[in-house]
């Protein structure tokens, strides 16, 4: 077997630096078009990111990559439409953004080999995953989100604290509204003191459904989704990053620092305590991201645009906390009240994409794109949109219809600071299942994020033991996303 000659130098999952090297090799995924940092356009020209991750999965059938001549068992019921590219389609249920596809990047040929809900492998640098690794958030083998990546680089070369978090996430802590956590949006090796600093939303939806989880043993129940629907008074909350005290809902009797003091007495160590405290008061004083979240300052109409969902609001939100100062914000599509639920559409997957998600993605998204070019902000923000996986080309004979995991191929958009406009890379075969052009490891699409950000992907961070990683991990700089 072919092996690259490098140190051997043992890394914290067991995997050697060579191993790292050889991982990238064997994966063979555009090898011949990828870009040296330092050599690549668009370098540095986004100012800051919103990422827009889509938990459970979208078809990239009914999406990016639809096949409107394949069987009806392939393409589905929902339909294709032109889009502002001559001769390329999307998914019907994106009519907005097929609209403004000349000022989008779309993405068909993600590929790897883990059809499982990946969120930790789809957005830090870690070179391999498993169902354990994306289970247990604090397992010891995580790397770091790439929010925290940026947050942690920025923080390393010194400064003020931040009056607006350099690594926001919305709307509520990852996974609470429905279980215990995945792992993910998470500090990694780098510790909890790296998480994101969350909002949270605790406004039940207005829309009720069944939502069914198609799992033996997890009866289907009704559940008020407010990603299908929020009202306009419904506020998106402030949590401290000492412990996830609210700050909304402070004790009167008890002062700011006093709780911070408490809760920080939990933490790992003295350097966390006293960085978490510092920032939790930086922020919570300065007012700035108190102001950033309330969206019911804006005009009914342009939230209207965005879309009275959670989403929608969060999307709003999101370009709000940039404009206040902030860097990096990511706004999951997560699961509410059940498990597999979000764009995890075993079942009812026609019924949801066409009158939930769909809608919701396509307001959000598309309004983002408008609203931050008025504003000149487009140019200078990266906006991408992404989820773990695809799904199976074969729609599958349960109720509402369904698809099933599928890691082989699937999409992704790009839209704003240093990505092209107008251009759809890779393609797949005739029903969407294999990629057959321009292969993409989402190591790839994170060490480009990277890139347009002004990261070089070879910057290295380090483990608890001192050894140092590149944050792009295996992935590389491809030139095929970039203006």
């Amino acid at each position: 077997m072919l092996r690259i000659l490098g140190s051997n130098k043992r890394l914290c999952d067991g995997i050697s630096r060579r191993d790292l090297m050889h991982i990238g090799a064997l994966a063979g995924l555009g090898q011949a078009s990828t870009v040296r940092a330092d050599r690549a356009a668009g370098f540095g020209q986004a100012k800051r990111c919103i990422l827009l991750q889509l938990w459970g999965s979208p078809s990239q059938l009914d999406t990016f990559d639809p096949k409107p001549d394949a069987p009806a068992e392939i393409r589905g019921d929902l339909g294709s439409i032109a889009t502002a590219i001559p001769g390329t389609r999307i998914g019907a249920i994106l009519p907005r953004t097929a609209g403004l596809l000349d000022k989008i990047c779309v993405l068909r040929s993600l590929t790897h080999i883990y059809p499982v809900h990946g969120v930790s492998f789809a957005t830090t640098g870690v070179p391999v995953t498993d169902i354990p690794l994306e289970s247990v958030p604090r397992d010891p083998r995580q790397w770091p989100f790439v929010g925290s990546v940026v947050d942690h680089l920025a923080a390393r070369e010194g400064g003020p604290l931040p009056l607006v978090p350099r690594n926001f996430a919305m709307p509520f802590p990852f996974g609470s509204k429905r279980g215990p956590s995945r792992a993910g949006p998470f500090g990694g090796f780098l510790g909890p003191t790296a998480d994101p600093i969350w909002s949270e939303f605790r406004a039940p939806g207005t829309r009720t459904f069944e939502r069914d989880s198609n799992t033996p043993g997890i009866p289907p129940r009704m559940v008020a989704d407010p990603y299908a629907g929020v009202r306009p008074e419904d506020r998106f909350e402030m949590i401290s990053p000492a412990a996830g005290i609210t700050i909304d809902r402070l004790k009167s009797g008890e002062s700011l620092r006093l709780q911070i003091d408490n809760a920080a007495r939990k933490l790992d160590s003295d350097i966390a305590h006293n960085r978490q405290r510092e920032l939790a008061m930086a922020i919570t004083t300065s007012g700035k991201l108190r102001d950033a979240l309330d969206v019911q300052s804006e005009p009914m109409a342009l939230r209207e645009r965005y879309g009275m969902n959670l989403f929608g609001q969060s999307c709003l939100a999101a370009r709000r906390v940039l404009e206040a100062g902030g860097r990096f914000v990511t706004v999951f599509w997560d699961e509410y009240g059940q498990v597999n639920s979000g764009w995890d559409t075993h079942v009812h997957h026609n019924s949801r994409l066409k009158d939930e998600l769909g809608p919701g993605l396509d307001a959000a998204f598309s309004s983002l794109i408008v609203d931050l070019e008025a504003r000149g902000m487009l140019a200078d923000t990266a906006i991408v949109v992404q989820s773990e996986h695809g799904r199976t080309p074969r729609m599958q004979n349960v109720a509402g219809g369904g698809r099933d995991h599928w890691a082989g191929a699937y999409s992704a958009a790009f839209a704003g600071g240093g990505f092209a406009t107008g251009r759809v890379v890779g393609r797949t075969d005739r029903i969407g299942g294999t990629v057959t052009e321009t292969a993409f490891s989402p190591k790839d699409v994170l060490a480009t994020l990277y890139h347009v950000l002004g990261i070089d992907p070879f910057t290295e961070i380090y483990d608890k033991l001192g050894r140092p990683l590149p944050v792009g991990g295996i992935g590389r700089v491809r030139q095929e996303l970039l203006a």
